[in-house]
């Protein structure tokens, strides 16, 4: 794969960083910047958004994020994917405020407009 093949829409089931692994189901849209580093933006449920920007290396996608909470607090972290084929990602991710005994998990699947979870 190439860094190329990323870019689209995906949609994103995944858990929280906390031991009830409480569910969560948003979208995932993937583009390149003009240096090819991956830009990121997620919806999680209706309205909460993330931005993040990541790099590809060996079918391997790291992304850095953040997104202001309720409270207006920045909260900052890292996802990390392995591209199992373009259309399918499988990762894990952690938060800097989220509970360092665990690690959320996201399995993303890529759709066309017309299918998308939320």
């Amino acid at each position: 794969m190439i860094v190329e093949d990323l870019s689209g829409t995906f949609n994103v089931i995944g858990h929280n960083q906390n031991a009830e692994k409480t569910t969560y189901k948003g979208i995932l849209t993937l583009s390149l910047d003009v240096n090819k580093r991956i830009e990121a933006k997620w919806v999680i449920g209706q309205n909460q958004e993330q931005k993040g920007i990541g790099f590809f290396k060996d079918n391997i996608l790291v992304i850095n994020f953040n997104y202001l909470n309720d409270e207006q607090i920045i909260y900052k972290g890292v996802a990390v994917y392995k591209c199992l084929t373009k259309d399918v990602l499988e990762g894990f991710w952690s938060e800097k405020h989220g509970d360092p005994l665990f690690l959320g998990g996201e399995r993303c699947f890529r759709v066309n407009d017309s299918y998308l979870v939320n």
